[in-house]
């Protein structure tokens, strides 16, 4: 099992399968991460991986509409795109 940590959620700690998808994991366990569309085209779910950025995957053409390579660079993701494959913690 991975740990997400949501730091911004007084650092709430919660497990979940591996390849998981960081949104449905903060949603499902009452995370916080703030979202609207869930699709990867409002934006409102960019979070920071704070630790753990090398177990996330690829960057989806989605995140690159809406992120910066400097934003991408400075580990912001989009949360609806994100998948996790190992320990993450994350901020908003």
């Amino acid at each position: 099992m991975v740990q997400v940590t949501f730091i911004s959620n007084d650092r709430k700690v919660v497990s979940c399968p591996e390849k998981s998808n960081l949104l449905r994991v903060s949603l499902r366990e009452k995370g916080g991460i703030p979202f609207k569309c869930g699709g990867g085209l409002c934006g409102t779910c960019k979070c920071r991986i704070e630790q753990g950025i090398e177990n996330t995957d690829a960057v989806k053409p989605k995140e690159r509409k809406i992120l910066s390579q400097a934003d991408l660079d400075g580990g912001l993701r989009l949360a609806c795109q994100t998948f996790v494959n190992g320990d993450v913690s994350v901020s908003w």
